[in-house]
């Protein structure tokens, strides 16, 4: 663990690692805003040199000291670190979310959402998400790193994108999709909305499961709570809002020839987008 104040890491880059601090420096003077995050320029960073802080500062620097800290750290810079946390039961299992294993040992088993199941197994590593599935011998646990490279190299959107998406205004889950359908789980914040909008290539279907949905539909305003459904069409402009005071839950069918989140047509945002 570093401590440093900003001022004297910065003058430490100066003097050590100049490349770093130019190329940083570059991508902080370009950043962007988008929602509400603050975004670096792309390039400028990606031309940084590669470098940890212990090869590009620390050992180098004639002003560090080592301080001893007992705290019961753990990095759990992969998965088998998660065994060393003295968390595995009777046969060696490290097990977290819907698992049954029978005749399985010494094994990490993760399931988030799903039910897991192994048996007759040993020495694994199965993580199993909404997002992918991994599977991996246990003394093998650095080289996922290798995986997601391989990943990156194939362009999967798997890298990119997530089962549940963030927004200002709440966030949504995919639960399904094909190619001409998808369908969504929306939750938005008591007192927040999406932006005016309309979609050239598809048309959403509302059913709202919790809460109330304040909906602009064309020249339409509509309030619609539990059990109530609604249809945008194509080119319509829309807009939802949630003016209850607990989260709203809606799932969402989209229709279309294409179902990508660029095909928004944002018409006003409260969000600058």
């Amino acid at each position: 663990m570093f401590l440093f104040g900003a001022n004297t890491y910065l003058e430490a880059l100066d003097r050590y690692a100049p490349g770093i601090r130019e190329c940083v420096t570059a991508a902080v003077a370009s950043e962007r805003c988008d929602l509400d995050f603050v975004r670096l320029d792309h390039a400028a960073f990606l031309a940084s040199p590669s470098k940890s802080i212990d090869y590009a500062v620390m050992e180098k620097t004639d002003h560090g000291v080592v301080i001893p800290l007992d705290a019961g750290w753990n990095d759990i810079g992969a998965w088998d670190a998660m065994a060393a946390l003295g968390q595995a039961d009777d046969n060696g299992n490290t097990q977290r979310g819907d698992v049954l294993s029978i005749d399985t040992h010494d094994s990490i088993l993760l399931a988030d959402g799903q039910l897991l199941a192994t048996v007759g197994v040993s020495g694994l590593i199965v993580v199993a998400t909404p997002d992918a599935i991994l599977v991996a011998d246990k003394a093998k646990a650095q080289e996922v790193k290798a995986l997601v490279e391989a990943l990156k190299r194939s362009a999967r959107s798997e890298t990119e994108l997530r089962h549940i998406v963030h927004r200002p205004w709440g966030s949504y889950e995919g639960l399904a999709h094909a190619p001409r359908y998808q369908v969504k789980r929306i939750l938005v914040k008591a007192g927040a909305s999406l932006s005016l909008q309309k979609h050239h290539h598809r048309a959403e279907h509302w059913v709202v499961v919790k809460g109330t949905a304040l909906i602009v539909r064309g020249e339409e305003t509509l309030l619609l709570s539990e059990n109530q459904s609604t249809y945008i069409p194509l080119g319509v402009v829309h807009r939802l809002e949630n003016p209850g005071k607990i989260d709203l839950e809606m799932i969402e069918v989209q229709s279309g020839s294409y179902l990508g989140e660029d095909d928004i047509v944002r018409l006003q945002d409260s969000y600058g987008r």
